[in-house]
């Protein structure tokens, strides 16, 4: 009991370290690079377009006009799919979470981070986890996520002409290839664009990384097990932790990231 104890301060103290650096502000906000802005505003437009691909709907284009001249035109060749996907998808970046404990860009992924998973597990366990952030502000967007979402309007903006040209005579090459690697950060750093997370399946990161179903399976029952490992180091909910206060379970949970 007192070694599962002591190793379950231990690695609270680890994430508490890794999640909540001290000292300066400027000490531990690393804001995204252009790279990663790029890499990630590729990403969702990827998503988008795939998702409004789908459908067979034929739009008018007689409509408005008093000579009533025009054809008809498939949603998923119109300007109107084009406008709503762009004009939406800086949006979708605020669905990111910060994802300490990774290097690289893909510190940025949706779904709630290794670090904060642990100390949910713990609340719900009935230890008290005591941070400089409050409870309150644990759902609040992180300001690397916010400027993620500022720099991508303004990449938006800029590059709007690059963005419908892919969209009109391009769409069977890479969108990252094209309007980052190409454009966006032409003669600049482009490695993160290599950058895969190879983790937890779900992960944003990974998105684009074809797998075979077999090596999938590996991974899944590879993470299952260093679960059950990570939930075995844990105390049980009657065992305090030395510098960590109990208290009885919340009967709510806490938000998934900064």
């Amino acid at each position: 009991m007192a070694a599962a104890a002591a190793a379950g301060a231990a690695l609270l103290m680890l994430l508490m370290a890794a999640a909540l650096a001290g000292g300066d502000d400027s000490d531990w906000v690393r804001l995204p690079s252009k790279c990663e802005v790029c890499k990630y505003v590729a990403v969702e437009l990827k998503s988008a377009f795939e998702e409004t691909g789908k459908t067979k709907e034929v739009i008018d284009t007689k409509y408005g006009f008093l000579d009533r001249k025009g054809s008809a035109v498939k949603y998923t060749q119109s300007d109107i799919r084009l406008i709503e996907v762009t004009e939406n998808i800086c949006k979708r970046l605020l669905d990111y979470n910060l994802h300490k404990e990774r290097s690289g860009s893909n510190r940025f992924a949706k779904g709630m981070s290794e670090t904060f998973e642990t100390l949910h597990n713990l609340v719900h366990k009935g230890v008290k986890v005591v941070m400089d952030i409050p409870y309150e502000l644990w759902n609040e967007t992180s300001a690397e996520v916010a400027d993620l979402k500022k720099q991508c309007d303004v990449l938006v903006e800029e590059y709007e002409d690059v963005i419908e040209d892919w969209y009109r005579h391009h769409q069977t090459e890479d969108l990252s290839q094209f309007l980052c690697a190409n454009h966006v950060l032409k003669g600049k750093d482009t490695s993160c664009l290599a950058e895969k997370w190879t983790g937890k399946k779900g992960d944003l990161a990974s998105v684009g990384e074809k797998k075979s179903k077999k090596k999938s399976g590996k991974k899944k029952k590879k993470g299952r097990k260093d679960e059950s490992e990570g939930a075995a180091s844990l105390p049980d909910t009657g065992e305090a932790l030395e510098g960590v206060q109990e208290q009885a379970p919340l009967t709510h949970s806490p938000a998934d990231e900064l």
